[in-house]
């Protein structure tokens, strides 16, 4: 068996230059029950992918297990290769606190601590032991205009975050996993629970962050997918049936399955 990349070895830069982050073969468990099937994606350098699929397909557990969030679930079971330029994130050697810093993620539902607007935005750098009130505070406006909320908050950063709408809060969110400078971004649904006014703020600030970030986002609206993403890949049943640029999976896909599901045809 050929030996698996540590993460402290240098990829080559063609293979550098393809994707940022690459599953191969993936397998994820719960237990017995195998959820994800051999999976594999390349996920390209500031680009979008989007993972659309019917409900239960698989989409969010196999996002899940590009930062190692399975870690975190009792039973389990990760297999196969997560390439995070070319080292595995699953090496023995590889600390997850680190993977998650360099590959953060945004959830379906906002999630914000009862904290202040400052403390959520500063949380990362401060647990890593950042004191200086300064530089904390470059970190807090610098996350907060990325996520295009600055002009929205900048006089009320002492404020809970609880107040903020379900808008500004995801885009909180987005702004605390920017906080700690991560290379990948995962969103989660992550406009699913908002209204149309914040869903288009949110798809705004994924257009800005892919300039800069390569973002992988699960969608349940393929309309969302066809607006935001370059690359689209449709799971059904566990598996990655069709993988291709977005406009030709919603409009020639080569895949009986995929056809069926973007004409509403499925199931």
């Amino acid at each position: 068996m050929p030996r698996r990349p540590e993460l402290s070895e240098t990829p080559s830069k063609d293979y550098a230059s393809q994707s940022r982050l690459v599953a191969e073969n993936v397998d994820v468990f719960y237990g017995k029950l195998q959820a994800i099937k051999s999976a594999s994606l390349r996920m390209k350098e500031s680009a979008v992918t989007a993972l659309i699929g019917p409900s239960g397909c698989g989409k969010s557990t196999f996002l899940r297990a590009l930062n190692r969030m399975h870690d975190l679930t009792i039973g389990a079971r990760v297999t196969g290769s997560i390439l995070l330029d070319g080292a595995d994130i699953y090496a023995r050697d590889a600390d997850p606190i680190d993977i998650r810093r360099r590959v953060g993620m945004v959830f379906q539902r906002p999630n914000p601590f009862a904290k202040s607007i400052y403390e959520n935005v500063v949380y990362g750098p401060s647990i890593v032991g950042e004191r200086n009130k300064k530089v904390l505070g470059k970190v807090c406006e610098r996350s907060l205009r990325r996520a295009a909320l600055w002009d929205e908050v900048k006089d009320r950063l002492n404020d809970s975050a609880l107040s903020l709408s379900g808008g500004q809060q995801q885009r909180l969110c987005i702004a605390r996993a920017l906080a700690v400078n991560p290379e990948i971004l995962l969103m989660d649904e992550p406009a699913s629970a908002l209204d149309p006014i914040a869903t288009s703020k949110i798809e705004d600030l994924i257009a800005d962050l892919r300039k800069e970030l390569t973002v992988v986002i699960v969608t349940h609206s393929m309309a969302q997918a066809s607006r935001v993403s370059e690359i689209t890949a449709f799971f059904n049943l566990g598996e990655i049936v069709e993988v291709g640029p977005t406009q030709q999976i919603f409009t020639r896909p080569r895949e009986k399955r995929t056809e069926d599901y973007i004409t509403g045809r499925f199931g």
